[in-house]
């Protein structure tokens, strides 16, 4: 078919499918960043999870359960404030990611995502832009949480091994939201997104040592939690911040943040470029 048979609509796909320069895909993320930070100043309350998340359940477990596990811990609710804010930390990256696939569902169902895919634009871009954005907002809750965190009694002794806390759960937080920008792609609304979600990270979020040791629970269970990510995230972190090992959670949160970033990223990107 030549380009004078082309309709509007088939010109601007055309167009839009164009192999663009990295330069070009730098800077339409950076535009796109700035849209999303707009957007989030004309709806505040876009932001109420980032301040609320950490707030109540810092409270929630450092004062309904604190003393209970903090005496097995060999101590009280002090030593579960130390126990219990680095593994709230790994969280961060997980709630944020949940946030961005039901947000790109939304920004489907409205027709924006309809309008990006239709301009001469590279299609990772807007992934990309949507994931700095929620970035912003994991750092935000992370400072929220640590603020939170020093007034019920949590002691930073160690400012290098909390910024690394910090840049591990990024990094998994990140590749996580490849995987709900996926569902965001793929699922028919935003209450399904949420649904999936809350199936699959209910249990990795409980069945973990985020909120409690594991010695306690059933041998099958402490080998899944041997390999869960966001126990070895929230073991790493409590290793950096207040002290213990270190290695083995390390690597296997880089192994999971490198596997889930080569696997769904690309599927993430080729779902959003042939969504009919």
């Amino acid at each position: 078919m030549s380009a004078a048979t082309l309709t509007p609509a088939a010109v601007a796909s055309k167009a839009a499918d164009a192999p663009i320069p990295l330069r070009a895909h730098l800077r339409h993320t950076g535009a796109l960043i700035r849209r999303n930070l707009l957007w989030i100043r004309q709806d505040p309350e876009s932001m109420f999870d980032a301040i609320l998340f950490p707030v109540i359940f810092t409270l929630l477990f450092v004062y309904v359960f604190g003393g209970s596990i903090g005496q097995s811990l060999g101590g009280g609710q002090e030593r579960y404030v130390q126990y219990v804010v680095p593994g709230l930390m790994a969280m961060m990256g997980m709630n944020m990611a949940q946030g961005v696939g039901t947000g790109f569902n939304q920004d489907f169902n409205s027709g924006v995502m309809d309008r990006f895919r239709s301009l001469p634009i590279g299609r990772g871009s807007v992934l990309f832009a949507k994931i700095a954005v929620e970035l912003m907002r994991m750092l935000f809750a992370t400072v929220i949480l640590m603020i939170v965190g020093v007034l019920v009694g949590f002691d930073i002794t160690n400012w290098p091994g909390m910024l690394a806390s910090v840049g591990l759960s990024a990094l998994f937080g990140s590749a996580l939201m490849w995987v709900f920008l996926t569902l965001g792609v793929v699922m028919k609304s935003a209450q399904s997104v949420q649904a999936m979600g809350f199936l699959v990270l209910m249990p990795l979020q409980f069945g973990s040592s985020i909120f409690a040791p594991t010695r306690s629970m059933p041998g099958w269970l402490q080998n899944f939690t041997d390999y869960n990510p966001l126990s070895a995230l929230a073991d790493t972190a409590r290793g950096l911040m207040v002290g213990g090992p270190v290695a083995h959670g390390l690597w296997v949160t880089l192994i999971w943040s490198a596997g889930l970033t080569a696997v769904m990223a690309p599927v993430a990107i080729h779902k959003f470029r042939t969504k009919s």
